[in-house]
């Protein structure tokens, strides 16, 4: 391998440096919503998993269903949670295919 050769791969991977630090920025922003119950539990969490809010309907908050209540949170952030590991290898893809192997990991 020449030293333009190295050069340009030096070049090509601070490049996809880049681009991933700026995929990582935009997923840190990105807000992923899921619900459960027919939509009386919404969670939403970040490109990175990261739990940001939880909205219960008033319906669903009687002390006699506090158990229930429980099970629909668990299940719309592990739906949201789901989608932003979706959304990651989504927008990561298309810079991972580029990197040797060993590197993606």
């Amino acid at each position: 391998m020449g030293t333009g050769d190295l050069r340009n791969l030096m070049k090509e991977a601070q490049r996809l440096q880049t681009q991933m630090a700026e995929n990582q920025r935009k997923l840190a922003e990105t807000e992923v919503e899921a619900t459960s119950g027919g939509g009386v539990v919404k969670a939403a969490v970040n490109g990175h998993g990261e739990i940001l809010k939880v909205e219960i309907s008033p319906d669903v908050a009687r002390p006699e269903d506090v158990e229930l209540l429980a099970d629909l949170v668990v299940a719309a952030v592990r739906e949201a949670q789901a989608k932003a590991k979706e959304l990651v290898q989504e927008t990561m893809a298309p810079l991972t295919r580029l990197l040797p192997p060993g590197f993606s990991g």
